[in-house]
């Protein structure tokens, strides 16, 4: 993996918010998920959102990308060279065509089509054929076809799965399902790729991939990446910056070298203790070798 310092070096400039939560809020009946949080991620950045469990990090997955509607707040999505949109009280697909993807927790793959049929569908969700096109298979059904055809081909090449391109999803080792769910999502082509805990499950050299994946989503495509995950290692590695949840709230955003020696996020995951300091490795340690809970 790369060193702390790199994302920070090339963190993007500020100024140019791809997305902005502001003073968001999401009751369930008495149980509230997310308490006035606001931040917002530049365009360009790959900022990571951590937690313990219960701290509300799928659940502003799931208001950003429309599964959930919250009472109060606002939560914008700035598509290049647009105005500003809303994405609150908009269903999912919607969403998903501004130009928002995500994966999931859970392996959410056609576990009956191949790889390459995954990665397919991403991309003919944006196709315009319609019907009557696909029956008569009209010049422009043609052309689209091909396009859908060579662009599922540049994906799972990008994430190194074009050996494996006419396996069943249901067969790939868990790292490449992984990586085929980023495929997927990236064949909708977004701006901005949200990542529900990527590495969960996954051994060392598959999250050793997976950086190296993610780092390349958003050097090479320039896809602003919003990033849910437990392992530290992964984290610090991977993100310009950090944001905190605990219990619904944010405590603490910044870079990782900063975040990781807070001392309300060192709390948050250990607990005060007794001399109220911090441990020496700070946040990085705290969280063990395997922070897959």
């Amino acid at each position: 993996m790369t060193g702390l310092a790199d994302a920070s070096v090339l963190a993007p400039p500020v100024g140019d918010p791809i997305v902005a939560v502001a003073h968001v809020t999401l009751r369930f009946g008495g149980v509230t998920s997310l308490a006035d949080v606001s931040l917002q991620q530049e365009r360009g950045e790959v900022l990571a959102v951590i937690g313990p469990n219960g701290a509300g990090k799928t659940s502003l997955f799931n208001c950003l990308t429309g599964v959930y509607t919250p009472q109060e707040g606002t939560i914008e999505f700035r598509p290049e060279g647009k105005s500003a949109v809303s994405v609150v009280g908009r269903r999912p697909s919607r969403v998903n065509r501004l130009g928002i993807a995500r994966t999931f927790q859970a392996s959410r793959l056609f576990n009956a089509l191949t790889a390459f049929e995954n990665v397919r569908v991403g991309v003919e969700s944006r196709l315009h054929t319609g019907p009557a096109g696909a029956m008569l298979l009209l010049p422009r059904t043609r052309r689209e076809n091909r396009r859908s055809r060579d662009r599922s081909e540049e994906l799972l090449a990008f994430v190194g799965l074009t050996d494996r391109a006419d396996e069943l999803a249901s067969a790939l080792p868990y790292g490449d399902q992984r990586k085929l769910e980023i495929a997927r999502a990236l064949a909708t082509g977004p701006e901005l790729l949200l990542l529900d805990e990527p590495a969960a499950g996954t051994n060392l050299a598959e999250k050793d991939a997976l950086q190296d994946v993610i780092h390349r989503v958003n050097t090479e495509m320039g896809v602003s990446v919003l990033l849910i995950e437990h392992d530290m290692r992964l984290v610090m590695a991977a993100a310009h910056r950090v944001a905190v949840l605990n219990f619904g709230r944010l405590i603490a955003m910044g870079t990782p070298a900063v975040v990781q020696h807070d001392e309300a996020v060192i709390e948050a995951y250990l607990g005060r203790t007794d001399a109220g300091t911090a441990p020496e490795g700070g946040a990085d340690e705290a969280a063990g070798p395997e922070e897959g809970t």
